[in-house]
């Protein structure tokens, strides 16, 4: 580890407070919104779109770009302002967010929101898509690598480990699905409802290259994207991501409460107020 010199380190944590600000304004737009998921992603996310992902917002789609696919769907209001902010799209189209006749809904829609690879909807469907990228790649001979972001719950979708298998035995090594482990889906407590440990045994025994790492370290993410650019041994990877769903707001995290939710105007004030001082560690 120790590969972010700080003024690094202080900008990705900085970007991950922007995407916990931004949800939580979007949300007060929508009058409600997925807090929860998608501040565990926050971290995630930020690193992604700001150090890690080979990008050009003025080209959206430039064949070499690097993919990424938000098979969590329902985090997209944490992902759009990351996208405006990038410059694929002015800012002020998020003030639409979830209107009539917005392109940006609550799932994103590739075909309306530029900088989107994947429109999500039904969750357990992003790791397949991620397989075709990549094997796409293959067979054009290009070198832009493949990210998939899938919820923990999502792992009790029989689609994903299709994909999973499949990706091991094409030795899809330009494919890295990173797995926000935050602990509940929309039911409760992701053991009590369908147990998904041991998820890096699961995958390893599909032929995939495992790493778990703590999901709001944006060192550990950053050394665990690094590594699995070591393509030695020609295999698909996976990141575990250990989150907290809810990260950063007390009242929120590990509620199942707030998957869904909105704040009244004073406990916005009271959220944002918080974030801002980083009293949630």
């Amino acid at each position: 580890m120790g590969k972010l010199d700080s003024a690094e380190r202080t900008r990705l944590e900085e970007r991950a407070l922007f995407v916990r600000l931004e949800t939580l304004r979007l949300t007060r737009i929508a009058g409600a919104g997925h807090y929860s998921a998608t501040f565990s992603a926050a971290e995630l996310l930020a690193t992604l779109y700001y150090h890690e992902l080979r990008l050009d917002p003025s080209h959206p789609q430039w064949p070499e770009r690097d993919r990424f696919v938000l098979s969590k769907g329902h985090a997209a209001i944490g992902l759009y302002p990351i996208l405006a902010d990038l410059g694929f799209f002015d800012s002020a189209e998020l003030e639409t967010y979830t209107r009539l006749g917005s392109a940006f809904g609550d799932h994103p829609d590739m075909r309306k929101v530029r900088g989107i690879d994947f429109s999500s909807g039904s969750l357990g469907h992003g790791l397949s898509i991620g397989v075709g990228m990549a094997l796409g790649g293959r067979v054009q001979s290009m070198d832009f690598r493949v990210y998939v972001m899938v919820g923990d719950a999502e792992l009790n979708e029989g689609q994903i480990w299709e994909a999973a298998m499949s990706a091991g035995h094409f030795k899809l090594d330009s494919l890295v699905c990173i797995v926000d482990r935050n602990q509940l889906g929309i039911d409760g407590r992701t053991e009590d409802i369908m147990a998904v440990e041991p998820i890096g045994d699961r995958f390893a025994s599909f032929g995939w290259d495992v790493q778990r790492i703590n999901g709001h370290n944006v060192d550990e993410i950053v050394d665990a994207f690094d590594a699995a650019k070591q393509t030695s041994r020609r295999q698909p990877h996976v990141i575990i991501a250990d989150t907290i769903k809810g990260k950063g707001v007390q009242r929120m995290e590990l509620d199942l409460n707030w998957h869904v939710g909105n704040l009244g105007p004073e406990d916005y004030q009271a959220v944002y107020e918080e974030l801002l001082a980083g009293v949630s560690k």
